[in-house]
């Protein structure tokens, strides 16, 4: 079922993942999510054009009592305003199709659910890091991030560990 695009934060907390990453599963995804964020963002932006023209449109139709109206120009914007919400909420199922969760698409920001011994914390990664250099627990967000260091790596591979 499709859902509302809108064009503010992201946040698809309350989504359940049932995908669990390791560090190096995670990291693999990268270069693939970093394109798809890319277009993301473009989606967004051709999204937020085309309906700040389609509002001026109609502000002018309103402002000269409807007389004269290109009507051509407004199903143009409006089919072209159509297609870049399509072509968002495809990108963004594409997204959520790699068991990751899209947090803020402004930003680029991705967290991966990782099962670290008995608790369940997210791997963080925002567009433009190399890496994954940060995780935090599942009910903090992007502004308790911690840096993954070597103990958290070993506590990592140890709960992967079948």
């Amino acid at each position: 079922m499709p859902r509302e695009i809108g064009i503010g934060v992201w946040d698809l907390a309350n989504r359940m993942p049932q995908t669990t990453f390791n560090l190096q599963q995670a990291e693999l995804l990268l270069p693939r999510l970093e394109q798809l964020l890319r277009a993301a963002i473009e989606a967004k932006a051709r999204l937020t054009e085309f309906g700040q023209e389609l509002a001026r449109q109609m502000e002018r139709i309103v402002l000269i009592g409807g007389c004269q109206v290109n009507v051509s120009s407004i199903a143009r914007t409006k089919r072209q305003k159509d297609e870049s919400v399509q072509r968002l909420q495809q990108i963004v199922e594409e997204i959520e199709n790699t068991g990751c969760l899209l947090k803020d698409l402004d930003i680029g920001l991705v967290d991966f659910p990782c099962r670290v011994a008995a608790q369940e914390v997210y791997l963080c990664w925002k567009l433009g890091e190399p890496h994954i250099h940060f995780w935090h627990n599942t009910d903090e967000g992007f502004a308790r991030r911690k840096p993954i260091d070597e103990h958290m790596i070993g506590k990592i591979q140890r709960s992967c560990v079948h």
